[in-house]
């Protein structure tokens, strides 16, 4: 979904939680900054989407939802190296809960709607197939739950950036799948330890949060604009 740049900081909390919670290798940087995530990449977003003012001046629509199934699309295969081939994948939300919409909307957002995510890769010997992932957010996975932030570009859905896509299980912010792996509570609140002080985020606002808090957020966004 997006592509792949050099490093830099990030202090969203569920970086420093997946780090914490020994699924992969970080280092810790600054004063508690936390250097991306080894694996999960670096995003190169089109358009602000870390706050409650991006979301509100680029998105259609703010949406609780879910992945109910999933198929492989755009086969690329190789002829030389270790992978044979790679997958994305076309994924189906159910809709949820409509939180926000802008008032003229790209396009409006049905009872389902379809987004093109990470997929697979697949080794040319041994036949393993393992998750790709989408730069420093979620993967989006059948089983968990969703805080999207969507515009409709290119006649299709897509989420305003990496920020735009927040883990949602139990209609709590920021808990559940993120870069292909599974956050707990605990893993939260240890990597809220050690975010950054000038981390601004909505993620890191509504950490531990439901549905409400972020209408809250969202409309107070609105009468700033």
């Amino acid at each position: 979904m997006r592509s792949i740049l050099p490093d830099r900081l990030t202090g969203r909390p569920v970086a420093a939680c997946l780090a914490l919670a020994g699924v992969v290798a970080s280092v810790l940087v600054g004063k508690g900054g936390l250097d991306t995530v080894v694996g999960c990449g670096i995003p190169n977003d089109e358009l602000p989407s870390q706050t409650a003012e991006d979301w509100v001046s680029h998105a259609d629509h703010v949406v609780v939802a879910t992945p109910t199934a999933e198929e492989d699309t755009n086969r690329r295969d190789f002829k030389l190296g270790a992978v044979a081939y790679k997958t994305d994948r076309k994924v189906t939300f159910r809709t949820d809960n409509l939180l926000w919409s802008a008032k003229s909307p790209g396009r409006e957002l049905g009872k389902d709607f379809e987004m093109v995510a990470a997929g697979w890769q697949v080794y040319r010997e041994s036949g393993n197939r393992t998750k790709s992932t989408t730069a420093d957010a979620p993967r989006l996975e059948t089983g968990h739950t969703y805080l999207l932030a969507l515009r409709w570009a290119d006649d299709k859905w897509t989420v305003l950036g990496e920020g735009a896509a927040v883990p949602f299980d139990d209609h709590t912010a920021a808990q559940g799948e993120w870069c292909g792996r599974v956050l707990s509570k605990e893993d939260i609140a240890s990597g809220e330890h050690f975010s950054r002080e000038d981390d601004t985020s909505l993620e890191k606002r509504l950490l531990g949060q439901n549905e409400q808090a972020v209408k809250s957020e969202l409309d107070r966004a609105n009468k700033k604009k």
